[in-house]
């Protein structure tokens, strides 16, 4: 089975820095990484990805149009068995308890912890197994 993440985020650099970050993983086909460039086309995606298991959402949540705050509840009801990570750039205690209120699995700060990260990546991937 065809495992994906979803990663969200209006800045297009941020897709490279992902592969590389998880170059061997995704060489290695542990799982597929699909980027988004809005919570519109994430939304539509995530929507789409049936045919393989989605197990992870990555968003951003400062985007023009909808942000990844706004996307959250959509998708939690859409996709209620994929959790969605959040990440910000600005991690007040305002956006992390509005972000877990709205059912957000957690908040990642940028810079991101790619360690941490691929600790949450590996626990889904041992769950979907």
């Amino acid at each position: 089975m065809r495992v994906y993440i979803l990663v969200v985020d209006d800045e297009p650099d941020v897709e490279a820095l992902f592969r590389q970050h998880f170059r061997r993983d995704l060489r290695d086909g542990r799982f597929l990484m699909e980027f988004a460039l809005s919570a519109p086309l994430a939304l539509q995606r995530a929507t789409e990805i049936r045919d393989a298991a989605l197990i992870l959402v990555l968003s951003d949540i400062n985007m023009p149009g909808m942000s990844g705050l706004e996307m959250l509840p959509i998708v939690r009801a859409a996709r209620p068995d994929v959790p969605v990570i959040m990440i910000t750039a600005y991690a007040d205690a305002d956006t992390k308890r509005k972000a877990l209120e709205n059912g957000a699995a957690d908040l990642l700060t940028k810079p991101i912890d790619f360690a941490a990260l691929r600790r949450q990546i590996d626990s889904r991937l041992e769950q979907t197994a």
